[in-house]
């Protein structure tokens, strides 16, 4: 895809997507009403909960050179064992933003010709944090119906290779091999099996090389009005499928259809759990770090099946 292509594709999601008017306030979110959360409720039958997040990782990798830190703030006592009550602390500092550690894209995340979703001005955006489409409309968590499309599964792999993009004809034919279908207000995760290869090849320079979605995929998320889409990689693939823009899935999901992304996802164990089931939807719980004007957040989804 070139970049002119790439722009009518972005052209023409973002006009549908800014037609909605005061929906556009929670972007796709708008698509999760409280009726279908509570439908999303009665996908639970078993009673089991999975993680859908990587643990953080504190040692520096080729995908996480920049990685988190934690330090034991107390008890410091080198010696002895005092009496009375002691409380052992600690604290932890990372980017939000990374290769490695699963977390949750706000809307002021991504920026396309100088504007944010909706046309929200990036003036918005200062050194001092966001002051529109921040982790504020995701306080109170996302509460939905889930649904896993096992792209690798489809295809008979581990995994896709980097490089790999998943089009739309993959996730309509991972549907139908699954037996499910994603719906209004859904949160559509899709696997490419990162995690899997990562943990059996060991990791690698994903910034350079990675699996992800197609650009003109999204077509499928705006058709059925998805709200919120994740992966087990960046969603994005590496190298870019549209010459001269990088991350296309970011500013077409994110700046044109306001739709919040979830990167760097675990679902090796949610795949199997699926699969021993047979069902590949669920309630899926998301509740990001209340942190003011801020662009993303570290995340542990759950889904519960």
């Amino acid at each position: 895809m070139d970049e002119r292509e790439f722009r009518v594709l972005h052209t023409r999601l973002r006009d549908a997507a800014w037609a909605e008017g005061e929906a556009n306030a929670r972007g796709a979110l708008a698509h999760l009403t409280p009726e279908r959360i509570v439908a999303a409720a009665t996908e639970v039958r078993f009673g089991r909960a999975v993680s859908l997040a990587a643990p953080i990782e504190i040692r520096p990798g080729p995908d996480n050179p920049d990685p988190a830190c934690h330090w034991m703030t107390g008890p410091l006592s080198a010696g002895g064992r005092p009496e009375g009550l002691q409380f052992a602390t600690d604290r932890f500092a990372m980017n939000v933003h990374g290769d490695a550690d699963s977390h949750l894209d706000a809307l002021c995340h991504v920026l396309f010709d100088g504007r944010l979703y909706a046309g929200v001005s990036a003036d918005s955006v200062t050194g001092a944090g966001a002051h529109a489409l921040t982790l504020d409309l995701v306080a109170n968590g996302i509460v939905g119906r889930g649904v896993l499309l096992d792209i690798p599964r489809l295809r008979g792999v581990a995994w896709l290779e980097p490089g790999e993009a998943v089009t739309a004809d993959d996730l309509t034919a991972a549907e139908t091999a699954q037996g499910v279908r994603v719906g209004p207000g859904d949160v559509l995760l899709v696997r490419v099996g990162h995690r899997r290869r990562r943990s059996e090849h060991g990791a690698w320079n994903a910034a350079q090389e990675r699996a992800g979605l197609h650009p003109l995929a999204l077509e499928f998320l705006a058709d059925r009005d998805v709200a919120v889409l994740g992966g087990d990689g960046n969603n994005d693939a590496a190298p870019s499928p549209v010459e001269g823009i990088d991350f296309p899935v970011h500013a077409l999901a994110m700046q044109a259809m306001g739709v919040h992304l979830l990167d760097y996802l675990s679902f090796e164990e949610l795949a199997q759990v699926c699969a021993e089931t047979g069902r590949w939807s669920f309630l899926c719980v998301i509740a990001p770090l209340r942190l003011p004007a801020a662009t993303g957040s570290p995340v542990n989804p759950i889904a519960v099946l």
